[in-house]
């Protein structure tokens, strides 16, 4: 249980760090081409991640900041993978990943207002079962991309494609350590997209344009 614990607090801890606040805070420019110091979360959705940086900023550097936060995600399932010993991998993997993608959601140096976790979910669990994972996560990374052209909702798209990596899993056989966690995090990403759930209901939701 020490162990578990453990391994929670490290990957909460690398999943908070909060890549779209630094990005704006460090670079974003005002009008007159000045660093203005943005806090990314004064505008748009107020939320850290890649979409929200994209309408402060523009495509490339929304590209780095979900590129940063997937990172963050495989960083924290490598690690488990060469430091655990194999007969506590699964659980601890699953534990990580469930860690790491709350640590975006919830960080600690923002009193606990962070992002969505799309990004971060997709580069935990591309890690956490090769090499069967690798081959779900890109199809439900298609499944995105396609949904976010045809409908140009991006919020759609992460919805649907986050619960679908769960089923992906379960019907390959993934460990049930695997396809519990998974399940919880698509679940939480529908729940981050509640306030987008409502919109949409409404037909206020902003499209991609």
């Amino acid at each position: 249980m020490r162990t578990v614990v453990l391994w929670a607090i490290a990957s909460y801890l690398i999943g908070s760090f909060p890549t779209g606040y630094v990005i704006t805070k460090l670079f974003h420019k005002d009008a007159n081409g000045k660093r203005d110091g943005l806090d990314i979360r004064t505008i748009g959705s107020g939320a850290i991640g890649a979409t929200n940086v994209g309408r402060a900023m523009g495509f490339g550097w929304a590209r780095f900041t979900a590129i940063v936060d997937m990172l963050k995600g495989a960083f924290a399932l490598l690690l488990a993978v060469h430091l655990v010993p194999a007969e506590e991998q699964n659980l601890i993997m699953a534990v990580a990943a469930l860690a790491v993608v709350i640590g975006h959601n919830y960080p600690v140096w923002l009193k606990f207002r962070g992002g969505k976790g799309i990004a971060t979910t997709y580069g935990t669990l591309f890690f956490i079962w090769p090499y069967e994972s690798f081959a779900v996560v890109l199809l439900c990374g298609a499944i995105w991309y396609v949904l976010m052209k045809v409908t140009r909702y991006v919020s759609v798209a992460s919805m649907v494609s986050t619960v679908a990596i769960s089923v992906g899993l379960a019907m390959l056989g993934a460990p049930k350590e695997f396809i519990v966690a998974s399940a919880i995090l698509g679940a939480l990403c529908v729940f981050r997209h509640r306030t987008n759930i409502v919109r949409l209901m409404h037909g206020t939701e902003n499209r991609l344009k």
